[in-house]
């Protein structure tokens, strides 16, 4: 079972089921959902091995220790978390695609019930079952004001530059960086125009002037004139000269920059993450950081609550005060 997306873009998988629900789910998700189920569903059934029907909650459990067990000798584990094999973000990802595949099923009365268990029961009558993978909430990690001083300093062009400050200074997403057009700047309000943010969703936020200032001369500078797109970010070499820069190239501009610098981590939505924690600590509504972000639930926002260090000591300090003066405790004699 392969991928082909050589057919009028569609992706296929070759088994008719599947086929008939990527089509489906041709219909309904964006082109990046679209191919990421596909691959989904490939990994699930070359593990599993057996025809959609046939699939069971046995075959589908195997398939969460398959993809929990460690890489190799075991021996090498992901510092965030200290698991070793898959992300549980990854195997929640999969198993999502593959009970989305299944609820389709039963809607056609292909299936009887959906395989993919919810999860698993708890003694105590009332409470929530157990989840099949527990997920770790993990605190993103940010860069320090000096770090980013770093990184600004090892970038060699304009272009880089201005696309580190979208995401830095305006909290964009790569991709939201990538898909940048002309039409989208508004300089003269301060403004940029997100036009296919996170699941479609659009909206306009405010950007640093030294964003616009940056843009700027690169477009005066390094553009090259024969560009005939109207994405913002070309590629300046090679055989992609003056087409759209891809996902990847602004992945390597920022490791090789991360490199030079001699920074321990530093990513695309490390410099996301840093923004966003910057503008918390800095005062800013947590409605406005949530609007800024592009995040539909503000749960997505609180996290920045927890980064924004100076924020929480100042809160904690105000409050361990009242309760002090409250309370009226006796100093301690000798």
């Amino acid at each position: 079972m392969r991928i082909d997306n050589r057919h009028a873009g569609r992706v296929r998988l070759g088994d008719p089921l599947l086929d008939r629900y990527l089509e489906f789910v041709e219909d309904r998700a964006r082109p990046n959902t679209v191919l990421a189920t596909a691959s989904d569903l490939r990994m699930f059934f070359a593990v599993v091995r057996k025809p959609p029907v046939e699939v069971t909650s046995g075959d589908v459990l195997a398939f969460i220790t398959a993809q929990r067990r460690p890489v190799g000798d075991g021996r090498v584990v992901r510092l965030a978390d200290g698991e070793a094999g898959l992300s549980v973000k990854t195997i929640k990802r999969r198993l999502s695609s593959v009970s989305g595949l299944f609820s389709y099923l039963v809607m056609c009365d292909i299936v009887p019930r959906n395989p993919v268990p919810q999860g698993l029961p708890t003694r105590r009558r009332g409470h929530r079952p157990v989840p099949l993978v527990r997920s770790p909430r993990l605190l993103p990690k940010v860069l320090s004001p000096a770090e980013v001083d770093a990184l600004f300093a090892a970038l060699r062009r304009w272009r880089d530059r201005a696309m580190v400050e979208a995401m830095v200074l305006g909290g964009l997403r790569r991709c939201e960086v990538l898909g940048l057009r002309f039409e989208d700047l508004r300089p003269g309000e301060g403004r940029v125009f997100i036009v296919d943010g996170k699941g479609g969703h659009q909206r306009l936020i405010p950007m640093s002037p030294r964003f616009f200032r940056s843009v700027a001369t690169y477009i005066d500078v390094e553009r090259p004139k024969e560009a005939a797109t109207n994405q913002v970010f070309v590629a300046l070499k090679g055989q992609r000269r003056g087409r759209p820069l891809a996902d990847d190239g602004l992945d390597k501009i920022v490791r090789n920059a991360r490199q030079r610098a001699e920074l321990a981590h530093c990513t695309c939505h490390e410099l996301r993450h840093t923004c966003l924690t910057r503008l918390r600590e800095a005062g800013m509504a947590l409605e406005a950081v949530q609007f800024q972000a592009g995040h539909r639930s503000l749960d997505s926002t609180r996290v920045y609550l927890h980064l924004a260090n100076d924020w929480l000591a100042a809160e904690y300090h105000r409050a361990a005060e009242v309760i002090d003066a409250s309370r009226r405790i006796p100093e301690v004699t000798r």
